[in-house]
């Protein structure tokens, strides 16, 4: 079934939506973007979106043009236009097109592009959930801004690509000896004395939203939380690794450069954070 998508104020056919070539989210990837999660039909966080989103508009000087009420409305018109129950919805802003290719940013009247669409897949109960991921470490090539969202995700794929010809699912990224975070995710580990260990928040990481709720979540529940850089090694001997997006919510790590985690089974603190989150939605 034809989804329908937005482009710049319309709701159009996936057929009929297009961007310009000279776009320059096309032409240099000037472009931020964020995935919000639906369950049940309903949007998960979208207030935390919103707000990474004007953030990464502020560091780069996009315009947003559209306040909270505004984007929330698209969002859940593209839930009910496209009978979406279970997904993601992706947003993605541009500079704009500036009529030619050009590295110097185009006059600020230039109308930036929005783009919409909705993604329908299993977030609840997807497999990886309950038996878990294989993931294998690499090198962390991107840029110094990862805190900013944005669509330069070259370098995110190359590692995917990686991890899946080492015969694994996802890769976790890392720089100057220590892991940064996975390939479009946070990392954790947990020690012996059931302490989850996160990487503090800085330009070297993106602040993850559901990073943001499983934190508070964790304090609420009496987990403790360390935010401190941790090596591949300590990873690979931890009692749990897990990871968390925004459309993965918590999924446990059962191995890490082929190296089985604990039992190679979900442990119980990442089966209580993926739990006690799903019970906030």
């Amino acid at each position: 079934m034809s989804r329908t998508v937005y482009v710049n104020g319309e709701y159009l056919p996936e057929a009929a939506a297009k961007v310009s070539v000279f776009d320059r989210g096309f032409l240099f990837a000037d472009a931020v973007y964020e995935v919000t999660a639906v369950v049940n039909g309903k949007l998960v966080d979208f207030a935390g979106h919103y707000a990474r989103l004007v953030r990464s508009c502020g560091e780069l000087g996009l315009t947003l043009a559209v306040d909270e009420n505004g984007l929330r409305e698209i969002h859940q018109r593209l839930i009910v236009d496209n009978a979406l129950q279970e997904g993601g919805i992706y947003l993605q802003l541009t500079r704009g097109n500036a009529g030619d290719r050009d590295f110097h940013f185009p006059p600020a009247s230039t109308p930036p592009t929005l783009v919409l669409f909705t993604q329908a897949r299993a977030v609840v109960d997807h497999p990886a959930a309950s038996k878990g991921i294989r993931v294998v470490t690499c090198p962390d090539i991107r840029w110094q801004r990862r805190d900013i969202k944005t669509v330069q995700l070259l370098a995110p794929c190359l590692a995917k690509a990686f991890a899946e010809a080492q015969g694994a699912d996802d890769a976790f990224l890392v720089e100057n000896g220590y892991i940064t975070e996975g390939s479009s995710c946070n990392c954790y580990i947990v020690q012996d004395d059931n302490t989850v260990v996160t990487r503090p928040l800085s330009n070297s990481i993106l602040h993850g939203i559901t990073r943001k709720a499983l934190v508070k979540l964790a304090e609420e529940h009496g987990v403790t939380i360390e935010e401190r850089l941790f090596t591949p090694e300590e990873a690979r001997n931890a009692r749990e690794v897990f990871i968390s997006s925004a459309t993965t919510f918590v999924w446990p790590v059962i191995a890490v450069d082929g190296q089985t985690i604990g039992d190679g089974k979900p442990g119980p603190i990442t089966q209580l954070l993926r739990r006690i989150y799903l019970q906030m939605l």
